[in-house]
């Protein structure tokens, strides 16, 4: 269990700001579940869901740099739920499967060139003797904004998008499981991301690696 507890370049726990974030929101808590939950709530919502900023150079998808900029994307957000589950003594790795979206909008699937989201990311934590999903991407502010079920996390059951709108129309729908791991595998998300999103390596992808890109409107999802 000692790879899912342990740092990493990317879930850099030691970061001053990444473990009193951790720290600040577990002090009293004794209970793992409970520490979870807490966690995993913040993560979701102290970080607004951006699709339109996604990164390219790996620094990027480090626990820190989330903490700092305040917004984040699925992979990057259970990136760092892992990092501070870690840094408050819960084991915990990345998840990763393709999911169609079948409520993206015009705009990001003309930036996407596809409505296949690879590489979706989210986190595993080890509670009660058994790994749970939990998945932090869609903060509630914006869940409620646009009609979509809050997915939450009870530290029992896996949290993951939910199939459904709440109007009952189709929303996400899970295609292909990538498995789990202690770390992210960058490179491989690359390669993937090289292969069915080259409109975007090519041109806005790699503006907002840079930090070019328009920032996300909260009107235009």
């Amino acid at each position: 269990m000692d790879q899912y507890l342990c740092l990493t370049w990317f879930m850099n726990y030691d970061y001053n700001q990444v473990a009193n974030y951790a720290n600040d929101l577990t002090a009293g808590l004794s209970d793992q579940v409970e520490k979870a939950i807490i966690l995993f709530r913040h993560v979701r919502d102290d970080f607004r869901y951006d699709p339109y900023r996604i990164p390219l150079k790996p620094e990027n998808f480090k626990a820190s740099q989330v903490l700092e900029q305040g917004y984040g994307f699925c992979i990057t957000k259970a990136v760092l739920l892992a990092a501070v589950a870690r840094a408050a003594g819960i084991p915990a790795r990345l998840g990763f499967a393709n999911v169609r979206n079948h409520l993206n909008t015009d705009k990001l699937h003309n930036l996407m060139g596809t409505d296949i989201f690879y590489w979706h990311g989210y986190t595993e934590l080890y509670l009660k003797n058994r790994w749970v999903k939990a998945t932090p991407a869609f903060n509630k502010s914006l869940c409620e904004r646009f009609g979509f079920q809050v997915p939450d996390f009870d530290g029992q059951t896996d949290s993951r998008f939910h199939s459904l709108d709440s109007e009952g129309k189709l929303h996400m729908e899970y295609l292909a499981d990538h498995g789990s791991y202690p770390d992210l595998p960058y490179e491989r998300i690359m390669q993937t991301w090289a292969k069915h999103y080259t409109s975007i390596l090519a041109g806005q992808l790699a503006a907002a690696s840079g930090g070019a890109l328009d920032t996300f409107e909260k009107d235009s999802f």
